[in-house]
Parts: C-alpha cells; structure tokens; sequence
C-alpha cells in the first residue's frame, strides 16, 4: 500500500497534466478507489487516542479519478445518467440491502446489514454494520458512520474532498441523528449520543451543556448523551441576535439506548417539546 500511496502523490503533484488518455495513471487511481470500495482502506479514521486522522492521499485518488474517467451514458428504463464514476454493484454478496430509490456510488464502503432506504451514499464514505440509511438521508463524500448508527429520514451528513486536510464528518457507532438534521464541516457526534430531529451541527459550532451552560466544545457532541439544536442571545454593533449553538440536555449510562418513545419524554421533560 505504501508504494501505492506514492504514486497517487506522484500523480496528484502534476495533476495539471494528467487527462482521460493516461491509461497508467487511470490504473494506479483505480487501484486506490478499490481500497475504498472494498473497506480495505478508508479515508479517515478514529485512532486509539480519540482523534479522527485523515489519510489524505485517498482523499487525492479521489479528487484524481475525476480528472483521469471520461463521462459514460447509463441507460436504466425510462432513465438516463450521465457521470464519471459507476455505482456501485453486488450488494447481496456484500450483505447490504438496498431499497429501490437507492444508490451509492463505487468507491463508498457499505459493510455487512447495512440497510438503504431510497437515499444515497457518495463516493469516499465508509458506513459500518448494520446502520440504516433512512429515507432521502445522504451520506456525503467520504463522511464515517459508524456502526449500528440511525441517520433518520432526510438527514444530511456532508461531504469533504477539499480543501486538503479537512476533516470528514464523523458519527461513532451506535448514535441516533434525528430526521432532518444536517452534520457539516468536520462535525463529530459521539458513540451512542442521540441527536433531536433538525440539530445542525458544524465543526465549528458551540457545544454547551444544558445543566451548567458551559460551552464543552466545538462541533463535537460527545459519547452517549442526548442533544438538540439551540440558540444563545449575542450582542452585536448591530443589535441583539441568536447565533445557533447544540444544547446536551442529558448523558446516558454507557449502553443506554432510547426508543422514540423515551426521547420524546427527555425532550418534554427538559421543555424543547409542548
């Protein structure tokens, strides 16, 4: 893998040059987004001290796949498509069930009892076991989901390929995204933690808690608690505002898992619901 790691480095270096018509450099990229596809090789990662590494020349391959694939039609009945980069295929050798509606493009890693409802996973993510992608819910290009995971109807995980050394969006095993939440920009939300339907959630985002409002961090909602999207007063030359912030209105016991039942009366017991 190392020597395939500096060829893609090599390539990206004179990309300026590069086109559809360079079979070789076509071969070592594809060689790179198989990795991806099969979950060999992934584009960031968790390490054993907490922190998300990102091995940017996977991140290269596939920004370079781009510039080296020429554009093919894809007929499918009354449908037409027209891209670069083929979906993905074999998903019940791969143990993944996917629901009409539903696509993920090659070179995004779905493991074993992953479930895709009519919804769509771009090309660099990686999605753990058993999670279920649900309605119109979309994993963007090479954002981590963890395993077990609920991304509830019409969520958003967002997508990074540039600029370089920015950080995917990461969600650990076992959370629960509310429908309709949207996690951007290098967001990270924490093994079992439970997020309320419509959190917005960025890596740059303040992340308070409820009980003493002191801010605990920026764009990360931290293992099993529940959180909800918020907003705190600001004074600005302007005038008076309310900049959007995620409230932890509750920390679990490690293992603790809610059904919508039992979220619902956190909620209303700490007066985000009537």
């Amino acid at each position: 893998m190392d020597t395939l790691e500096s060829a893609v480095h090599e390539l990206w270096a004179r990309r300026g040059e590069l086109s559809a018509d360079d079979a070789d450099a076509r071969a070592t990229v594809t060689a790179a987004i198989e990795l991806l596809d099969s979950g060999r090789a992934r584009v960031a990662e968790v390490d054993p001290a907490g922190e998300v590494v990102v091995h940017e020349w996977l991140r290269e391959a596939i920004l370079l796949l781009f510039l080296v694939s020429r554009v093919t039609t894809t007929e499918l009945g009354p449908f037409e498509f027209a891209d670069k980069i083929p979906l993905k295929r074999d998903y019940a050798a791969q143990g993944v069930r996917v629901v009409p509606g539903a696509s993920a493009r090659w070179g995004a890693f779905l493991e074993a009892g992953v479930i895709l409802m009519p919804s769509y996973v771009n090309i660099g993510a990686h999605v753990g076991a058993d999670t279920l992608v649900d309605t119109w819910a979309t994993v963007g290009s090479c954002a981590q989901v963890g395993a077990r995971v609920h991304l509830s109807g019409g969520v958003g995980v967002g997508g990074v390929l540039e600029p370089p050394n920015a950080v995917p969006v990461v969600v650990e095993d076992d959370a629960l995204v509310g429908s309709r939440s949207m996690l951007t920009e290098g967001a990270r939300v924490g093994q079992g933690a439970v997020l309320g339907a419509g959190t917005i959630l960025t890596g740059s985002m303040p992340v308070i808690e409820a009980a003493t409002g002191e801010q605990i961090s920026r764009g990360r909602v931290p293992a099993w608690c529940v959180a909800v999207g918020a907003s705190r007063r600001r004074e600005f030359p302007g005038g008076e505002f309310f900049l959007p912030c995620v409230l932890v209105l509750r920390h679990l016991e490690v293992g603790e898992r809610h059904d919508k039942a039992q979220l619902n009366q956190i909620l209303r017991a700490t007066g985000v619901v009537p």
